[in-house]
């Protein structure tokens, strides 16, 4: 990268890039210069230009030699003629019409660790230590041994100490979840949710022929009388969870509701789908409800949200044999196998320790984002302070798939309430995620463009009232 400096003259800001004898076009490097003294900062948006003739001048080369590089610097939007006034730093289009993206749940960059250092080292040792032949072949359904040990050891921290060979290696918990949909329910079925949730289970089960029916929830989570009266009342295959950190409404169920659903569940003889991927992320969570209810509760844990999603690794705990093999009937119908190489990664993380510390990295960034996002929305935050994603409830004067067109135009991406509904209702709401943006300071950017946008009313009152 050619080397800058700055330098005044009567009151005239000259930048002066250096060019190597055999650089390249001096054109070209006059360019790329520029442009790397915008990256680095060094040139700011606004500065002024020196004229080409002065430049040309300086660096000893002929007018068309600047006016080349100019040009081209123009081409890359680097650059704005302001008539009689001169050259200056354009402001970064780029930027400016990038898309801020609080769309997507996915781990913010872990604070505090390397995570490129560690996947390289991750992925030595795997290569160490295995037949390098056997991550390349086919496996069997489930998990190797060294995979469900791993898998029984990440979920610890929520059941204790468990046999491995209850715990299933899953590529995902998509994956997981639709598994259990064909095991566990047949064409036809009933599975009841929450009014507002996950997206993942409302394409499953459509796509396999079953109904979802929401049952009414509050604020602390699925209302239990109306649990029963639905379980009664439809004879679902099964009832579908997300307790902790609730996706996309970050509510999570107290203990004492968990162990009311839970008695629900063993009465009515119906099955619970516990789709748990924040619990590792929570301060002090409450039991997972398979707790409560071991024989009724598939619990599912994906290392998606508190590690990384390119990892495609979720363990589902299983109690009873028989339950698992259906459950690997069902998963060998779609999807074979995890990916070897992934998965053997994920186990060496998780065996080593190396989960642990990037978890720690990833709950305490994102705990981080959270404080940011309680500051800049004051008044309009209501999250718990941890987890992936806040859920904002909008002013009257918006309504979601307005908001979210809206904040489109301005380029940001948000998620419309819209897009969780379960059943034919909706609130009026958004979710915004905060880990998929990497850098803090875009993330402040977007979260004071979106504050920005729901204090002021949309342009057309009228239009907005639903």
């Amino acid at each position: 990268m050619s080397q800058l400096k700055n330098m005044q003259d009567e009151n005239l800001p000259i930048w002066v890039p250096r060019l190597a004898v055999h650089g390249g076009p001096r054109f070209l490097q006059i360019a790329d210069a520029l442009q790397a003294a915008v990256v680095e900062g060094s040139l700011k948006p606004g500065a002024r230009l020196p004229p080409q003739r002065q430049l040309a001048a300086q660096l000893d080369v002929d007018l068309t030699t600047i006016t080349r590089a100019y040009d081209e610097a123009r081409r890359r939007n680097l650059l704005e003629g302001r008539g009689a006034r001169g050259t200056y730093v354009a402001a970064p289009k780029v930027e400016l019409t990038s898309i801020l993206d609080l769309s997507m749940n996915t781990p913010p960059p872990p604070d505090g660790v390397d995570f490129d250092d560690m996947l390289k080292q991750g992925l030595s040792q795997v290569l160490m230590r295995a037949d390098n032949e056997l991550l390349m072949t086919y496996h069997l359904a489930g998990g190797s041994d060294s995979d469900r040990k791993a898998g029984a050891k990440w979920l610890e921290p929520m059941f204790g100490h468990l046999d491995s060979r209850q715990v299933v290696v899953c590529p995902g918990a998509q994956a997981a979840i639709a598994a259990l949909i064909l095991a566990l329910t047949e064409p036809g079925d009933v599975i009841l949710a929450e009014p507002t949730g996950y997206p993942g289970l409302r394409a499953a089960a459509t796509q396999f022929g079953r109904h979802i029916i929401a049952v009414e929830a509050d604020k602390h989570g699925m209302v239990p009388e109306m649990l029963e009266e639905a379980c009664r009342r439809h004879k679902p295959g099964l009832v579908y969870l997300n307790p902790t950190l609730q996706n996309p409404t970050a509510v999570t169920i107290p203990e004492r509701r968990r162990k009311e659903l839970a008695s629900i569940a063993k009465r009515c003889n119906v099955r619970i789908v516990e789709d748990d991927p924040y619990w590792l992320l929570a301060d002090a969570p409450p039991p997972p409800i398979a707790t409560f209810a071991p024989e009724q509760v598939y619990y599912i844990s994906t290392l998606s949200k508190c590690l990384t999603p390119g990892l495609r690794v979720a363990f589902v705990l299983i109690r009873a044999p028989h339950e698992r093999e259906r459950f690997l009937v069902a998963l060998r119908s779609f999807a074979l196998m995890v990916a070897p190489l992934t998965a053997a990664l994920a186990t060496q993380w998780i065996l080593d320790g190396s989960a642990d510390g990037l978890m720690e990295g990833v709950r305490n960034e994102a705990r981080l984002r959270h404080w940011m996002a309680r500051d800049i929305l004051a008044g309009r935050y209501s999250g718990a302070g941890d987890g992936l994603h806040v859920w904002i409830e909008l002013p009257a004067y918006w309504n979601s798939s307005q908001l979210a067109r809206a904040a489109d135009s301005e380029g940001i991406a948000v998620t419309p309430a819209e897009a969780f509904a379960t059943g034919s209702g909706s609130v009026n709401a958004i979710r915004i995620s905060l880990g998929s943006i990497k850098d803090r300071g875009r993330l402040q950017a977007g979260l004071q463009r979106l504050s920005h946008l729901l204090a002021r009313r949309p342009e057309s009152f009228s239009a907005a009232v639903v």
